[in-house]
């Protein structure tokens, strides 16, 4: 329970952002997905889906935000003791206003293009998740249990996620039309654009570093962050002067903090930054809190 009880000044901050990406999301929702008929990935399209067939074949009115706050809740239940109680709560505090923001406002339809619609909400949505993110939150549902999965199974398992949001969509297909389901797919595209964008928590970056000043800029960069540092005696071929080759492998969202130290230490030093496609062998991830 320490988790939930110790805060610092950064969480007031992180929950302060996370109230505002639960406010966009809802506006977005209301204003874009709820005009174009269209359904977003993950348990927001299935909640949506779900709502309409309750209310056109069994004439009972169900609001979309009783569904979504329901389904995760449920969720949330069964992997609570998978995940970080801090990581537990910013999603359930998100997941909630989202379902209370959605069910409360009432915004004016901008625009009845569909297309513009599918463009513009994916970009709301994905940047309203993307927030949430960056801010060790997440919109709960498929995401938990992806993670549940991935502990449970020791491999990606975001595939699983992606056949899913593919079913709800082939069955709003049959029901709703065409139509609707391939705007959802644009919807969904944009948005999971943004929010690869904004997410770095899985990005690797690598840092080549030609300094004079390797131990302690060891030392600083051990301090923020748990990676290991391989150390290279090298030559410069103008100066012939000796240096020091330092390179790294890091999360991505870490990369300005390291740089900085680096920069701090060795005003001189020479930095090269590279993304990492993959990585094989013993690597630290930072568990979510």
């Amino acid at each position: 329970m320490k988790d939930f009880i110790h805060f610092e000044r950064r969480d007031f901050l992180s929950i302060a952002a996370i109230v505002i990406s639960s406010l966009i999301y809802s506006c977005g929702m209301n204003i874009f997905v709820k005009s174009g008929n269209l359904f977003p990935g993950g348990f927001a399209g299935f909640s949506r889906l779900l709502a309409l067939l309750i209310g056109d074949f069994l004439h009972i009115s169900v609001s979309f935000s009783i569904i979504y706050f329901t389904l995760n809740i449920i969720t949330t239940i069964l992997v609570y003791k998978k995940v970080g109680h801090k990581f537990l709560l910013y999603s359930i505090i998100w997941y909630s206003l989202s379902s209370f923001f959605t069910g409360i406002l009432k915004l004016p339809v901008i625009t009845q293009d569909l297309l513009l619609i599918a463009v513009f909400g994916g970009l709301v949505n994905g940047f309203a998740v993307g927030i949430a993110l960056k801010n060790n939150a997440s919109s709960g549902g498929t995401d938990f249990i992806a993670i549940d999965l991935s502990i449970r199974l020791n491999r990606p398992t975001w595939n699983y996620m992606f056949a899913f949001n593919a079913f709800v969509l082939i069955c709003a297909g049959f029901v709703y039309g065409w139509n609707q389901a391939l705007y959802s797919i644009i919807f969904q595209y944009v948005s999971k654009e943004i929010v690869d964008m904004m997410h770095e928590r899985y990005k690797v970056s690598r840092l080549q570093v030609v300094t004079d000043y390797p131990d302690e800029i060891c030392s600083a960069v051990f301090k923020i962050c748990r990676h290991g540092i391989t150390k290279v005696a090298c030559e410069g071929a103008y100066s012939h002067q000796p240096h020091t080759l330092l390179m790294m492998s890091i999360n991505t969202y870490q990369l300005k903090e390291v740089e900085n130290c680096i920069v701090h230490i060795d005003p001189k030093a020479f930095i090269s930054v590279n993304h990492v496609e993959r990585i094989i062998g013993n690597y630290y991830q930072k568990p979510l809190e």
